[in-house]
């Protein structure tokens, strides 16, 4: 793709319609402060509200804004994925549209990146959220950085500036499954953190419950590592050794005379034991099949359904 635009700015849009208005404006303003030269991509991931109208508003508005309308809800990454696809920026800022991500941090990190850094992910510092979460959400990447093989940091999420090259990489990946930030750590290149504020979000909740966060999350460590049934050989190898040495125990008591019902008790634990392991197992291969089912299928990440002041 050449390189027409100094900055682009991607930012998915879901029950966005009363924070796009805001949004491009503070984007403009951050962006003023650069350069020019560039482009807002507010990409509709479907959203039941009317944020394709506020978007369609805001491009009415101004030419740099851009918008695109995937054809049903693909999920937050996927919608990311797809204003990657169109950015035609040397240099590329993701964002989400709750504001919580302040557009008056994108100065700070354009400077830092002008450092020699190809990618400048911000790091809040001061999260907006409840102690019982962030000790929650700190002990879930511990875990999850060791499942997926990448380091993962609870304090950073979307929000960066990337160059191109970055950009480039992380669309060359062929997963099925998207998910940028651990993306964003794989591909590697030279990379720097910046503290940022982190605010409050701007207008109604998340839309990531528990069950979609853990789904979100065990969907991404089946696709980046095979580190899962790894672990389960290494569960089974245990369970071999302490069944070898249960069985010594065994062997050592029956001679002495110490057992008086044979057999019942170790036989039932290990029926339970054995048998849950090789289910787990069974499981997990399955949805290793699964995932390749998915990728063998190739069906595209996105669907775009319309698109506003695209070339």
């Amino acid at each position: 793709m050449s390189i027409s635009i100094h900055i682009s700015v991607v930012s998915p849009i879901y029950r966005g319609e009363k924070m796009v208005e805001e949004l491009v404006r503070r984007n403009i303003e951050a962006l003023a402060a650069i350069t020019d030269d560039y482009e807002i991509i507010l990409v509709n991931d479907a959203s039941p509200d009317n944020s394709w109208q506020a978007i369609e508003a805001e491009c009415r508005k101004n030419p740099k804004v851009k918008g695109l309308n995937l054809s049903r809800n693909f999920g937050q990454h996927y919608a990311i994925t797809a204003g990657l696809t169109y950015a035609k920026g040397e240099w590329i800022v993701v964002m989400d549209c709750d504001l919580q991500d302040r557009p008056e941090e994108i100065p700070n990190l354009y400077a830092k990146a002008q450092e020699g850094y190809d990618s400048v992910l911000a790091q809040r510092t001061q999260r907006s959220h409840g102690l019982f979460k962030r000790l929650g959400s700190k002990m879930f990447y511990k875990v999850f950085s060791y499942l997926t093989e990448t380091q993962q940091d609870a304090s950073v999420a979307n929000f960066g500036i990337y160059h191109r090259k970055v950009i480039d990489a992380v669309l060359s990946m062929g997963d099925a499954m998207r998910y940028f930030p651990t993306q964003i750590q794989w591909v590697g290149f030279k990379r720097a953190y910046l503290p940022i504020q982190h605010d409050e979000r701007a207008e109604g909740k998340s839309t990531y419950n528990l069950h979609r966060l853990l789904r979100l999350a065990f969907d991404t460590i089946i696709s980046f590592s095979d580190k899962p049934m790894r672990f389960m050989v290494q569960m089974g190898s245990v369970v071999t050794i302490v069944a070898f040495v249960v069985g010594i125990i065994f062997i050592v008591r029956y001679c002495m005379g110490l057992i008086e019902v044979m057999g019942y008790a170790s036989l039932i634990i290990s029926l339970w034991l054995l048998g849950g392991i090789i289910i787990s197992l069974i499981g997990i291969v399955g949805i290793y099949l699964g995932k390749l089912f998915e990728k063998a299928k190739e069906r595209p990440t996105f669907i775009v359904g319309h698109e506003l002041n695209f070339d």
